[in-house]
């Protein structure tokens, strides 16, 4: 997947579109069912993804006037989460649409210099708050426990969620080597000799490491259970 931040842009278009339709297709008592996160609706989730491309917003206006802006006020997050997560459904799906013009018009306002600023808060520079924005939308799309699945991911997303996952994998992960179908090298997460060799699909392997799939299509060598991955947030 690209690192251009104006093509992921329009890949958060399409995503965020993607997951409107969703949302428009159901049943408006649907908001207070859960999702795939405990302790979450849809609501909760379709709240946060509004309010995630807000914070996105602020955090690229920040950049493009050169300051170091704030993604959230202390406790504003969970507090506006919690606030929002019982709107009506057509209240929920004009917020998102809302939302996302915002940050679309924040990065089409980006000069070529801005996306160099660094931010604290994705701990990298402005050019990958488009791809931090895409992961939030396609990974809780999954979140909404409806019809959108890792299966809908495309291979370039999957695959580059499986890279930032093994390579931002703490100390208390399980050692193992992953090997998805049709990529050449292996990513390896740990320091040990002889790790469990994971095998399968990308989108199957990236969404078993983020919580996101059970992994019953996985294969594991030595023959065994699969490892019981860290929790990725």
């Amino acid at each position: 997947m690209t690192m251009d931040p104006l093509v992921l842009l329009t890949d958060v278009d399409r995503a965020t579109e993607a997951l409107i339709r969703t949302a428009s297709d159901l049943d408006p008592a649907v908001v207070s069912q859960p999702s795939l996160l405990p302790g979450w609706t849809v609501g909760h989730v379709l709240t946060h993804v509004a309010r995630n491309a807000d914070a996105y917003t602020r955090l690229l206006t920040g950049a493009r006037t050169g300051t170091q802006a704030e993604a959230y006020a202390p406790g504003q997050r969970d507090a506006d989460i919690e606030a929002g997560a019982g709107r009506p459904l057509r209240e929920q799906i004009i917020d998102i649409r809302d939302s996302h013009e915002r940050f679309a018009d924040a990065g089409a306002a980006m000069p070529a210099e801005a996306w160099t600023f660094h931010l604290d808060f994705i701990r990298m520079p402005a050019a990958g708050a488009p791809w931090a924005r895409l992961r939030e939308v396609e990974v809780h799309h999954v979140d909404l426990a409806l019809s959108y699945t890792p299966a809908d991911w495309t291979d370039a997303f999957a695959l580059r969620l499986l890279r930032e996952i093994v390579t931002t994998a703490g100390p208390d992960a399980p050692p193992m080597m992953l090997r998805p179908f049709g990529i050449e090298h292996a990513l390896t997460i740990g320091d040990a000799d002889n790790p469990p060799v994971i095998g399968g699909p990308t989108k199957s392997i990236a969404a078993w490491l983020s919580g996101r799939g059970d992994g019953t299509d996985l294969t594991v060598a030595p023959d065994g259970e699969l490892p019981i991955p860290a929790r990725w947030k």
